[in-house]
C-alpha cells in the first residue's frame, strides 16, 4: 500500500492531467513557486497539510476526498474544473 504522500503525488498528477494545468499553473494557484511544486511531486519535499487545503480550494474538492487517492478526487473534480481533452492545456483567450 502506497504511503499517503505518494498517493497525494500520484492524485495532484491525476488533477492536473484532467484539469490540463503545468506545474507553473498549480504553482500560482496555490502560491508557490512551479520549483517548490517539482519538489514536491517528484517527492524531494513533502506536501504540507497547509499545501492540502490549498489543493482542496484550487481543485474545488473536499480535503477528505483529495488525500483518498486517484480515482475518488478525479470523480470529485467538478465539471467546470476539467479539460475539455484530458491533458490538454486550458487556454483563456482574451479579446
Amino acid at each position: 500500500m502506497p504511503s499517503t504522500e505518494a498517493t497525494l503525488r500520484l492524485t495532484v498528477a491525476a488533477l492536473m492531467h484532467l484539469t490540463g494545468e503545468r506545474q507553473a499553473d498549480l504553482a500560482a494557484g496555490l502560491g508557490l513557486s512551479q520549483a517548490q511544486v517539482s519538489r514536491k511531486q517528484a517527492g524531494t519535499a513533502s506536501w504540507s497539510l497547509a499545501d492540502v487545503d490549498k489543493l482542496s480550494a484550487h481543485y474545488g474538492i473536499p480535503v477528505g476526498d483529495l488525500v483518498v487517492g486517484v480515482d475518488r478526487a478525479a470523480h470529485c473534480l467538478p465539471a467546470h474544473r476539467r479539460a475539455p481533452v484530458p491533458g490538454a492545456a486550458q487556454l483563456t483567450i482574451h479579446p
